[in-house]
C-alpha cells in the first residue's frame, strides 16, 4: 500500500508538468469497446465473456532506426493474429500507437494516453529512460508492460513487477564484452557511453563483469544525449591522451555513427586501436537497405555484438515478407522482437480467455482524490485481471521468429546469445557467437545447449579478427602516449648492500644490479617508456619494503624497482613481474673447525650399515664352509678348528687375503659374488674416510632454523625486509628475540659478540645478501641447515598494469639470452667465494639404503647355492638306503605289520652323517653298492640256470 502511494506521488509530479498540454487527450485509432466508469470504484461488467476486441498499446519513437522497423512489424503481427483462426477466436486485436519522440516528457504523456484507452498490455517503450518512468504507471494500473527494446539491466522485476522484457538484457551483453576483453588479453578499457539510464547502468554492469576477469574500466567517457560533433571531438581527444586503446562504445543507434566519424578524423581508427560496439551498431547496419561504402569506411576493424536469433522456417518466411513490406529498408533484430511481442500477448490472451477470465477495469480511489484538478486522472482505469494476465505471460512457452520465448525466474529471456561480428570490407563478418551457456564459441549456441555448461577459459574460441589498420594480431591494447605522464618509479634508498640498488650522482640518479636489470628489460619493449626514478627512504636506514608496496597501491608510485621480495601478502595488492633472481631465507651462524676424533674410522658407515656388513661376513663364511666341507680338506677337522676356519675365512675376504681355496662349484659362485660386494664396500669406505680425514670439518652449535626456534637466543634480521614478519607471524618466534641490523658491519659485529655479549646467536636473511656477507667476512661464518623459504625478487607494478606482463616477457628474454648472467657478473663478481653451507658428518655417512641391492643379490645367490647343495645331499641319501631281496622285504612287511611299524623311515642322524662324509667317500660307497648289486643280479641269474638244467 505504501508503495502504491509513493508511486501516485511520483505520477502527480509528472502529470503536474504536463497539465497544460494534456487537458484534451488525443484520441487514437483502435480504442476499447468497453464502457468507461467515471465515478464508480466498482468493476464494470463486460458486454460478453469474450469481448469482440481488445486493445494493446505500443509506445516507441517513430522516427528512429528501431521505430521505423518496429511499426511495420507491429502491423504485420496484428494482421497475422487477426487472420489466424486458432488464436483469439472471435476477438479482434487492436494496437494503439503512441510516438515517444525520443523524449522522456512526451513519452510519459503518450504512456498516460495509452492507459486511458483501457489497454490490457503495453508494448514498449524502446527507451530505457522512459521505461523507468512509465513502469510506475504500469504498476499502479496493473497493466503488463512488455518492452522489445529497453535493455537497461536495472529494470528489475523487484522494483517494476509489471515490467517484462521481450528482448535481451544488457546484463548478458556486457558479460559478452568482458569475455571478449579477457579472451584478447586486455586488462583495461575505456567506456564511451551515452549519459542516460541505459548507458550508465550498462557500463556499471560492464565494470562488474570485467572485475571478475581481473580487468577494469580505466575511464568512463560520458556523451550527453544529442551531443554535437564538437562535444564528441573534445571527449575523444581527452581519451586519446590516456594509456588504454580499447574502447567500448555503448550509445544510441541514431547518433552512434558520429563517434566513429569523429574518431576517423582524429586518426583513432588506425593500427593499435581497438573498438568494441554493443548491439546498437548492427542495428544501424541491418537497417540500411544497401551497403553504404562511406559508412563502412568509418567502421573497418570494429567488433560488434548483435542479438542472435536462430535460423528457422518462421524467421525465413518473415524476412521474405519484410522484403515485400520494406524493399528499401533492412531488417534489424528489434523488428523481430516487436513482432514476437504482439504474438506473445495474443497467445497469452488466448489462454486468458480459455480460463474463462474476463477483462474488466475499475477506477482507482486514489486517483479520484484529484477530481478537483484539471488533470482528469479519473480517466485512468485499473486492469482488474492484470495480475493474472501477467502470470499467464510469464508462464508462456512457445517459439517465435526470435526462437524459444520463455522467461526465467528473473523475467529474462532464456538462453541469451549474441553474434560476434567483425566489420571489414563491405560489411560485417561473423567470427563467432557468445552465450551464457558456453561463452565464446564458433558453433551456434543451440547446438551446445544439450551439453553441460562450459564457460572455462580453455573453451573460448573465435575465428580470426581483422583489427583496425588491417592487423590480424590482437593489438596490445595500451600505449604510453607522447604527451602522457612518465612512470613514477620508487627505488629504495638503501644503506647496505648497495651493489643491488643505491643512490647515484649521475643520471638517472640510481644505480645497481636491480636498476640495470630493469633498464635492460625496458630496452626490449617495443615502445618507449618515459620514466622518472624517485628515491624512497631517508638514507639513514633501509626503508620498509611493505610501506613501499603500500605507496604503489595508493597510486603514489606506478612501480617499485629494487630488491623487492615476492611474498604472498604483497601479491594480493600489486602485480609482480617474473623473478629476475632467486632468493630465500637462510640461517647464518659462527662456525669452528671440528676436532679430530680417535673413532673417526667408524664415521663412514652408519650403525645399521656396520651391523649388516658384519652379519653378512659371518653368514657368507658359514655358507662357504657348508658348501666346501665335503670337498675341501681345509674346511674339515675338529669342531674347534672348523669354527676358527669359518671366522678366519669370513673376515679375511675383506682384504682378499683368505688362504683357503674353494673347490666346489657352488662355493666358488658364492665367493665370487661376495668378493664383488666386498670390493664395493671397501671402495666406498675408503673414499668416505678419506673425505672425513682430509676435508676441513666445520661445526656450529646452531644446526638450522629448527634449533634456532627451540632456543631462546636473539636472532638478527636486516632492517626493513620481510624476514622479521616471517619469523614472528609464520614461525611464532617472540618479537623480543628479533634484533634489527642496519648493515654488514652490524651483521659481523653482532655475530662476533654472540648472544652473551649483546650480539646474536645467528642471522636470518635472504640468500643474495648472505652471499655478499660471507664473501666480505673472509668465510668466517657459514649458513647452517637448509634454505627454508623459496622466493625471488621482482618489480612491483600497480594491480592489473599491462606493463607488468610485457616486463615479465622481457625478463624471460634476458634470461634466455644470457644477459641476466652478464649483469650479475658485473655487479656481484666476488673476489673469493665461500662454501655456503657446512656439512653435517651424519648426513655424509653411508647408510644401508645405498647398499641393500648388493646384499640382496648376495643373499639370493647363497639361497640358491644352499638349495642345490641339499638337493644333491638328499638324492645321495636316497641312493644310500639298504636294498634287500623280495623275501626279506616280504618278511619285514609281515613283521612290521605284526609289530605295528612300517617301512624304515629316514633318520636325521644318518642324514647328518652323510653330510659330514667326504664327497669322495660317498662316491666310493655308491660305486661299491652299484657293483654289489650287479654281482648279486648275476649270481641270481646263474643259480636259476643250474636249477633248470637239473630238471629231467
Amino acid at each position: 500500500m505504501m508503495r502504491g502511494v509513493s508511486m501516485v506521488k511520483a505520477m502527480r509530479i509528472v502529470l503536474l508538468c504536463v497539465s497544460v498540454l494534456w487537458i484534451f487527450p488525443e484520441e487514437c485509432a483502435g480504442k476499447s469497446n468497453f464502457s468507461r466508469n467515471s465515478s464508480s470504484s466498482t468493476a464494470s461488467p463486460p458486454l460478453s465473456q469474450t469481448p469482440n476486441s481488445v486493445n494493446v498499446g505500443a509506445l516507441f519513437t517513430y522516427d528512429s532506426f528501431i521505430g521505423r522497423a518496429a511499426k511495420p512489424a507491429f502491423k504485420a503481427a496484428m494482421d497475422d493474429v487477426n487472420a489466424d483462426q486458432t488464436v483469439l477466436k472471435g476477438t479482434k486485436l487492436n494496437i494503439v500507437y503512441q510516438d515517444s519522440n525520443c523524449s522522456g516528457f512526451i513519452g510519459t504523456m503518450g504512456a498516460l494516453q495509452l492507459m486511458e484507452t483501457q489497454v490490457v498490455a503495453a508494448i514498449g517503450p524502446q527507451s530505457s529512460s522512459i521505461a523507468h518512468m512509465i513502469s510506475y504507471v504500469a504498476n499502479e494500473l496493473h497493466v503488463p508492460l512488455l518492452s522489445f527494446a529497453a535493455t537497461d539491466p536495472t529494470l528489475s522485476s523487484l522494483q517494476y513487477p509489471y515490467f517484462l522484457r521481450t528482448t535481451q538484457n544488457d546484463h548478458f551483453q556486457m558479460h559478452a564484452v568482458a569475455d571478449l576483453v579477457s579472451y584478447s588479453g586486455w586488462r583495461q578499457v575505456i567506456a564511451i557511453f551515452v549519459d542516460d539510464e541505459c548507458g550508465r547502468n550498462g557500463v556499471s554492469v560492464l565494470g562488474d563483469a570485467l572485475a571478475k576477469k581481473r580487468a577494469r574500466i580505466s575511464h568512463k567517457a560520458a556523451i550527453t544525449p544529442g551531443a554535437d560533433a564538437t562535444s564528441i571531438k573534445d571527449l575523444l581527444v581527452s581519451v586519446n591522451l590516456m594509456a588504454s586503446r580499447v574502447y567500448v562504445v555503448h550509445v544510441n543507434p541514431d547518433s552512434g555513427l558520429n563517434v566513429f566519424s569523429v574518431a576517423k578524423s582524429l586518426g583513432m581508427m588506425g593500427s593499435g586501436y581497438v573498438w568494441i560496439s554493443t548491439d546498437w551498431l548492427p542495428t544501424v547496419l541491418d537497417s540500411m537497405g544497401a551497403v553504404d561504402m562511406e559508412t563502412m569506411g568509418l567502421l573497418q576493424g570494429v567488433v560488434a555484438f548483435r542479438h542472435y536469433t536462430a535460423e528457422s522456417d518462421a524467421k525465413r518466411r518473415f524476412m521474405e515478407r519484410w522484403r515485400n513490406l520494406r524493399p528499401k529498408e533492412g531488417l534489424n533484430s528489434y523488428a523481430l522482437y516487436a513482432y514476437d511481442s504482439v504474438w506473445l500477448i495474443a497467445r497469452a490472451l488466448d489462454v486468458f480467455f480459455r480460463e474463462n477470465n474476463k477483462v474488466t477495469f475499475s477506477n482507482d480511489p486514489n486517483l479520484h482524490k484529484t477530481n478537483s484538478s484539471s488533470l482528469r486522472l479519473s480517466a485512468l482505469s485499473v486492469f482488474n485481471e492484470g495480475e493474472r494476465f501477467l502470470e499467464i505471460i510469464l508462464g508462456m512457452n512457445h517459439t517465435g521468429v526470435t526462437g524459444p520465448i520463455r522467461f526465467d525466474s528473473e523475467r529474462n529471456r532464456v538462453n541469451p546469445a549474441y553474434e560476434v561480428l567483425n566489420i571489414e570490407g563491405t560489411g560485417p563478418r561473423r567470427v563467432g557467437y557468445w552465450s551464457n551457456h558456453s561463452g565464446l564459441s564458433v558453433v551456434p549456441p543451440e547446438t551446445l545447449y544439450s551439453k553441460p555448461p562450459n564457460t572455462s577459459t580453455a573453451n573460448q574460441r573465435l575465428y580470426g579478427i581483422i583489427w583496425p589498420g588491417e592487423v590480424t594480431k590482437p593489438p596490445r591494447g595500451w600505449v604510453f602516449p607522447n604527451n602522457g605522464k612518465p612512470l613514477k618509479i620508487a627505488v629504495p634508498n638503501r644503506v647496505s648492500y648497495k651493489d643491488y640498488v643505491s643512490k647515484d650522482k649521475n643520471p638517472p640518479g640510481v644505480r645497481g644490479y636491480c636498476i640495470d636489470v630493469f633498464e635492460a628489460a625496458i630496452e626490449l619493449l617495443p615502445y618507449p617508456v618515459p620514466r622518472n626514478y624517485i628515491l624512497y627512504g631517508d638514507g639513514k636506514k633501509n626503508p620498509s619494503y611493505d610501506n613501499l608496496i603500500n605507496e604503489v597501491v595508493a597510486d603514489n608510485f606506478d612501480v617499485a624497482v629494487g630488491d623487492i621480495t615476492i611474498v604472498t601478502n604483497r601479491t594480493r595488492f600489486v602485480d609482480f613481474t617474473q623473478p629476475f633472481i632467486e632468493s630465500g631465507l637462510v640461517v647464518v651462524a659462527p662456525v669452528k673447525e671440528a676436532k679430530s676424533s680417535p673413532w673417526s674410522f667408524l664415521k663412514p658407515f652408519t650403525i645399521e650399515m656396520w651391523a649388516v656388513t658384519g652379519a653378512f661376513f659371518l653368514f657368507v663364511g658359514a655358507i662357504v664352509w657348508i658348501l666346501e666341507h665335503r670337498f675341501n680338506h681345509e674346511f674339515r677337522g675338529p669342531p674347534r678348528r672348523q669354527l676358527i676356519t669359518i671366522f678366519w675365512f669370513s673376515f679375511s675376504t675383506m682384504f682378499f687375503s683368505h688362504r683357503e681355496n674353494t673347490v666346489s662349484s657352488l662355493g666358488r659362485l658364492v665367493l665370487i659374488i661376495w668378493l664383488f660386494v666386498v670390493l664395493i664396500i671397501n671402495s666406498s669406505y675408503t673414499a668416505s674416510l678419506t673425505s672425513i680425514l682430509t676435508v676441513q670439518q666445520l661445526t656450529s652449535r646452531i644446526e638450522g632454523i629448527d634449533s634456532l626456534i627451540t632456543s631462546n637466543e636473539p636472532i638478527g634480521v636486516q632492517d626493513g625486509t620481510f624476514a622479521r614478519n616471517y619469523l614472528v607471524n609464520e614461525l611464532n618466534i617472540s618479537p623480543h628475540r628479533i634484533v634489527p641490523l642496519r648493515d654488514e658491519e652490524h651483521y659481523l659485529s653482532a655475530l662476533q659478540l654472540g648472544p652473551k655479549a649483546g650480539g646474536v646467536a645467528a642471522i636470518v636473511d635472504e640468500l643474495p645478501y648472505i652471499e655478499v656477507l660471507l664473501t666480505n667476512s673472509n668465510c668466517k661464518y657459514r649458513t647452517v641447515g637448509q634454505e627454508f623459504t623459496r622466493t625471488g625478487w621482482g618489480f612491483a607494478f600497480q594491480r592489473d598494469s599491462p606493463l607488468a606482463v610485457d616486463m615479465s616477457t622481457a625478463i624471460l628474454q634476458l634470461s634466455e639470452e644470457g644477459e641476466l648472467e652478464k649483469i650479475h657478473r658485473k655487479w656481484l663478481n666476488y673476489k673469493h667465494e665461500c662454501s655456503m653451507q657446512i656439512q653435517n658428518s651424519e648426513t655424509s655417512q653411508l647408510s644401508l639404503k645405498s647398499f641393500w641391492g648388493l646384499f640382496l643379490i648376495c643373499g639370493i645367490t647363497c639361497f640358491i647355492a644352499l638349495t642345490l647343495f641339499f638337493w644333491r645331499v638328499f638324492w645321495q641319501y636316497q641312493r644310500l638306503l639298504p636294498d634287500t631281496g623280495d623275501e626279506e622285504r616280504a618278511s619285514e612287511v609281515t613283521e612290521g605289520s605284526r609289530s605295528g611299524r612300517g617301512l624304515r623311515a629316514p633318520s636325521f642322524k644318518e642324514l647328518v652323517k652323510i653330510v659330514d662324509k667326504r664327497e669322495a667317500e660317498i662316491k666310493e660307497i655308491l660305486k661299491q653298492k652299484s657293483s654289489n648289486k650287479l654281482k648279486s643280479s648275476q649270481s641270481g641269474a646263474g643259480s636259476s640256470h643250474s636249477q633248470h638244467s637239473e630238471i629231467p
